[in-house]
């Protein structure tokens, strides 16, 4: 636990005057939207990914280095040279896509892990494809045949995925698609490892991590507010100084350093078996190795590694008097919720596409609604008629008088042209819904629609997002728009007999 010398926080100016003029809805682009209630006077520490989170990266600045770096590596293990001069669709992929390394597919599925949308290569596959692949049985996606794209990170490899075995089919050159996804994985790993693209992003930081102008202030506000901040991140020591002096280091007068605006720091996490082992919180002394730690900690220093259990010791408090925000689904979100009590804000930078998105096509969302309403009314017009069909048949069949059987034979042509219009005007609604969709997708995405759903359900990555994180949102710093004691309530959970 932190004494109380070192826990104290700094002589902080007043926190910001209210502004002039009439009240505002937050912008939706800017809110943060909850799937849980949750108290933020209830809320002790405020813990932070660095990656993602508090630095927000140019995404396609990050995919293009990414692509080089890695495509360099693969051509040194023996790949033709040629895929250097391929153009890679940086915009082809999004999160929550799932690879299928033994037919060389990228698939998105919905909640209920069923496959909606696929793509060989760059070539979309047909729904005849889909079923006769995905659809007769059950996909297992946790599996060594699958691997999911769930971190912005990974979209470069989806990309490269694509594109090559686009590339070599069309020049008729056979591909075992597992072995290409293995060795894109580990060239991608290993660009990693040696600096290839690491040393790129340092040494030009503007031009590969935007520098959020409302980041210092909105730390800045929940300290004021008596938060407890802590940092939490999986990046190395020299890289995490150099990106967070970057982001905090000169933004506010009043912190002489990004350490001032956290009473613990640790980096080299190792999430996520930060949330599930028992590796040792080190600490790193101006001279010497790594060693373990001695409580309590102290502020404005640095630790590496640790776990779950002792940084909650070290904290002084329960878990769910956390809230860790984090942008990796499975490493902070996820793992976190499932292994503590802590209470998770995940960052999803696509959201303000996503609600840009959604405002942009929501007539054409209502008017599928409504189609979707007619269709029940019309369903159930067909169910009568269709019994009522049956019935005039059956009597048909009892042998009635001929007076009676003529009346009998008019009623069931009629009843049957009947069946026929209505079955037509479902058709006329499908081919209109199913065209609507198409427009509704291209306003998200290209290739692959929304990001949070599928057809007329959650996206398999809006479900995890709906399931583990209690608030979403698209950068830290729309905490600001907030007050620190807010209370996030989420909307009313319908089922569908209450619709």
């Amino acid at each position: 636990m932190l004494s109380r010398q070192q826990s104290e926080q700094l002589e902080l100016p007043l926190a910001y005057l209210p502004s002039t003029g009439e009240p505002r809805r937050i912008p939706r682009t800017k809110r943060i939207f909850a799937n849980r209630g949750l108290k933020l006077s209830q809320v002790d520490w405020v813990g932070f990914d660095m990656d993602y989170t508090l630095a927000i990266y140019r995404q396609d600045e990050m995919d293009r280095i990414s692509v080089e770096c890695t495509v360099a590596k693969l051509i040194e293990r023996g790949y033709p040279k040629e895929i250097a001069q391929l153009e890679y669709p940086l915009d082809f992929p999004i999160r929550g896509l799932l690879i299928d390394k033994k037919h060389g597919h990228i698939l998105k599925m919905d909640r209920f892990k069923h496959v909606q949308k696929g793509y060989h290569g760059l070539r979309r596959l047909e729904r005849d494809e889909l079923r006769t692949l995905y659809q007769a049985k059950r996909v297992r996606p946790n599996t060594a045949r699958y691997h999911w794209v769930d971190t912005l990170y990974a979209l470069s490899e989806a990309a490269i995925y694509a594109r090559i075995i686009h590339f070599f089919e069309a020049v008729g050159q056979p591909i075992d698609f597992a072995a290409l996804f293995t060795d894109i994985r580990e060239a991608i790993d290993e660009a990693h490892r040696d600096g290839s693209i690491l040393d790129q992003v340092e040494s030009d930081l503007p031009r590969f991590i935007e520098r959020d102008p409302l980041l210092a202030p909105t730390l800045h506000k929940l300290r004021s507010a008596g938060k407890h901040l802590f940092l939490l991140t999986n990046s190395r020591l020299g890289f995490s100084d150099k990106m967070m002096t970057y982001l905090l280091g000169d933004a506010m007068p009043e912190y002489p350093s990004y350490r001032h605006y956290f009473d613990v720091m640790v980096v080299a996490a190792q999430k996520p078996a930060f949330f599930q082992e028992s590796r040792p919180l080190l600490t790193r002394p101006p001279e010497g190795e790594l060693r373990p730690v001695t409580l309590p900690l102290e502020r404005g220093a640095i630790y590496e590694g640790g776990n779950l259990v002792d940084l909650e010791r070290a904290l002084g408090t329960s878990g769910d008097r956390i809230l860790y925000v984090g942008d990796h689904i499975y490493g902070d979100i996820l793992r976190s919720k499932r292994e503590s009590a802590w209470r998770t804000a995940m960052i999803i930078q696509e959201m303000e596409i996503e609600v840009i998105a959604t405002e942009r096509c929501k007539a054409e969302m209502d008017s599928v609604h409504e189609l979707h309403s007619r269709r029940e009314e019309l369903e159930d017009q067909l169910r009568f008629y269709q019994q009522r069909f049956k019935d005039v048949t059956r009597r048909l069949e009892d042998t009635p008088s001929q007076l009676e059987q003529r009346e009998l034979d008019a009623e069931r042509i009629r009843t049957k042209r009947t069946v026929e219009r209505i079955r037509g005007q479902m058709r006329t609604i499908d081919a209109q819904v199913e065209e609507l969709e198409r427009t509704i997708d291209a306003c998200f995405h290209p290739y692959w629609g929304s990001l949070m759903k599928e057809a007329d359900d959650r996206s398999s990555f809006g479900d995890q997002v709906e399931e583990y994180a209690c608030l979403y949102t698209s950068r830290v710093s729309n905490l600001s728009a907030y007050s620190p004691l807010q209370h996030f309530r989420s909307g009313r959970d319908r089922m569908p007999h209450e619709q």
